[in-house]
């Protein structure tokens, strides 16, 4: 339905309840970023963290779940790019830039709030203007895309490497990703 949020998700035809808060979902980011976790751990911690009673879902039905839970945090929308598509965003290391982002985008200091969905959140993310997090973005799609670097990106980037640069997933978890990514059409 146009406009609602989703707080539950059906898998093999049963409605499993979700943690849809985005606290709950950028943990399971930040899982999916670590670089030491295999990639069948991120889909266990992600999809413990995700659905309510995932302790009573069947393994069987795992896989759809996955794929669920994929759709949830695209907010909804179908995948058109791979998930080892270029990484300009790291949820941890980011931290402090998202949230300094987010709160002027909504006007309120998000991580205050009792609960807000994580598609409302995604909202706002999407609305970021230009400001630190846009200039380290900007810098890294650049760099990954080997493009050039403007003068005052290339300044800004010498003085700034520990800010701008994150980790690289490593070669198991682009062949998980790709299995995944095969798995989902």
């Amino acid at each position: 339905m146009i406009g609602s949020l989703p707080k539950e998700l059906e898998v093999n035809g049963k409605k499993w309840a979700i943690r849809s808060d985005f606290r709950d979902v950028l943990n399971i980011l930040v899982a999916m970023d670590d670089v030491d976790l295999k990639e069948d751990e991120k889909w266990m911690i992600a999809l413990s963290i995700l659905y309510l009673e995932f302790s009573d879902m069947n393994p069987s039905d795992y896989e759809e779940a996955i794929e669920k839970a994929m759709w949830f945090l695209s907010m909804g929308e179908q995948r058109t790019q791979d998930i080892k598509d270029i990484r300009i965003y790291d949820w941890q290391k980011d931290e402090q830039m998202i949230f300094s982002a987010v709160n002027k985008v909504s006007g309120t200091e998000v991580r205050s709030v009792d609960y807000m969905h994580f598609w409302t959140f995604m909202g706002y993310f999407n609305e970021v203007g230009e400001g630190l997090l846009s200039m380290v973005a900007g810098i890294r799609m650049k760099k990954a895309k080997g493009k050039s670097l403007e003068p005052y990106e290339k300044e800004f980037y010498k003085e700034n490497k520990d800010i701008v640069d994150i980790k690289k997933r490593s070669k198991e978890e682009l062949e998980e990703i790709e299995r995944i990514n095969k798995i989902l059409g």
